[in-house]
C-alpha cells in the first residue's frame, strides 16, 4: 500500500465508554489492503466492540474509524457499502439454496446477480460446484462461511471482519477456509478478525494484535514471531502479568 492510498480499515485512538465501562480505551490500528490482521483477546477484551464500531453499529465515545478513507461514524451508510462481515454462524435462510441466498443478500445491497454471476462468487469463494443449487440447511458452517465470502465479493467490499471464523470447524475445513482468506488478501481485501485461535493467527495473518481491557497491549509482525512467542504474549496479557 503507497502512502497515498488509505488504508482499508483503520481505528484511531477509539473510545467507546457504556456508562462507567471503557470498553475500549484509544484503539489505534491501521489493516492495509491485502492484509490479514488478527486480533486476539480474551472475552471482554474489546474485540467484538471494535467490530461493531466498524460496522457502524457503535458509535465512538471519542476517536475515529475510516473503512478506505470513509469516516465510518459520519457516513455509515457509504462505509457500510465498503465492508463486509462474517460472523461466527452465518445466518442464510435454511430453505433457500447456496444461489438464492447469494442473490437476495446481494439485492439487499443494491445488486442484481444473474445465476452465472452468483454461481461464479460461490465458485470464487471455494464453494464446490455441485453444493450450488442445494439448499444451506444441509450446509455445514464451512460451506456457509464460503457463502458469506461469496456475498463480499458480490458487493466489491474492500474490507472483511470475522468475529472467531475458525470456531466449530475441523482442522481441514479451518486449513481450506483459510487458504480462501489468504486469496482474499492477495486479491487486495482488508481483513480484520477477531479470534481465540492463536495457531491459525499466526498461520494466516500478515499482523496480530493482542487486546486486553479494551486496549491494544502487543502486535507483531508475523515474521517476528514463533508460535511459542505468541502464546507466552497471549497468556501473560490474559495473566496480567507485566
Amino acid at each position: 500500500m503507497s502512502s497515498s492510498t488509505p488504508a482499508a480499515l483503520q481505528a484511531r485512538n477509539l473510545s467507546v465508554r457504556y456508562g462507567a465501562t471503557q470498553a475500549i480505551d484509544r484503539l489505534s490500528l491501521t489493516v492495509p489492503a491485502g492484509c490479514i490482521y488478527a486480533l486476539l483477546g480474551g472475552n471482554g477484551a474489546g474485540k467484538s466492540t471494535t467490530l461493531s464500531v466498524f460496522l457502524g453499529f457503535v458509535q465512538p465515545s471519542a476517536g475515529e474509524v475510516h473503512a478506505g478513507g470513509t469516516r465510518i461514524d459520519q457516513r455509515p451508510r457509504s462505509a457500510r457499502g465498503l465492508v463486509s462481515y462474517l460472523p461466527e454462524n452465518v445466518a442464510l435462510y435454511p430453505y433457500l439454496t447456496g444461489l438464492e441466498n447469494l442473490r437476495y443478500f446481494a439485492a439487499l445491497a443494491g445488486l442484481r446477480l444473474s445465476t452465472a454471476d452468483a454461481s461464479a462468487r460461490l465458485t470464487q469463494a471455494g464453494l464446490q460446484a455441485d453444493a450450488h443449487a442445494v439448499r444451506t440447511q444441509a450446509y455445514s458452517k464451512g460451506m456457509r462461511q464460503k457463502v458469506g465470502l461469496a456475498i463480499a465479493y458480490a458487493k466489491g467490499a474492500i474490507a472483511m471482519l470475522l468475529d472467531e471464523p475458525t470456531s466449530g470447524l475441523d482442522p481441514a475445513a479451518t486449513n481450506d477456509f483459510s487458504a480462501h482468506l489468504k486469496r482474499a488478501a492477495q486479491n487486495g481485501m482488508g481483513i480484520l478478525m477477531a479470534t481465540h485461535d492463536l495457531f491459525n493467527a499466526i498461520q494466516v495473518a500478515d499482523r496480530i494484535g493482542i487486546m486486553r481491557a479494551g486496549r491494544l497491549v502487543s502486535e507483531f509482525d508475523k515474521h517476528s514471531i514463533s508460535h511459542a512467542e505468541l502464546e507466552a504474549a497471549y497468556l501473560a496479557q490474559a495473566r496480567e502479568l507485566p
